[in-house]
């Protein structure tokens, strides 16, 4: 049986419009594909942190972290801190969570946040 020329036309279509868009999101990258970060103990009360732009173009990022001193005690106190910095293709910034604000004091170090975006320059 002959099929009519609209039908195999609406065939193609449907397989185009399947296999353009995945091919199409496969080619898109992130930031997140790009940049990285990590964290290593430094020494008994610093943690160093690390955000790397690999991406292509240069990169506007920031990290926040707080430093907790006596946690879990009546004289818990609350220190927070942030850096903003550019990134170029290539660059790495390092930053030092410390907890010597502490003194003897128990202490943790957390809610450490990083993100990045495409330089607006």
């Amino acid at each position: 049986m002959l099929r009519p020329r609209w039908t195999r036309w609406a065939i193609c279509a449907l397989a185009v419009s399947i296999c353009v868009p995945a091919a199409v999101a496969k080619n898109k990258k992130s930031l997140s594909d790009c940049t990285s970060f990590r964290q290593n103990d430094k020494d008994d009360d610093t943690v160093e942190m690390t955000v790397a732009n690999s991406c292509t173009v240069p990169v506007d990022c920031s990290m926040s972290w707080r430093v907790v001193c006596a946690p879990d005690s009546k004289r818990r106190s609350v220190h927070t801190s942030s850096k903003k910095f550019s990134l170029t293709t290539g660059s790495e910034q390092k930053s030092e969570a410390t907890a010597t604000v502490c003194g003897d004091d128990a202490w943790s170090i957390d809610s450490i946040k990083w993100g990045c975006e495409p330089n607006k320059d």
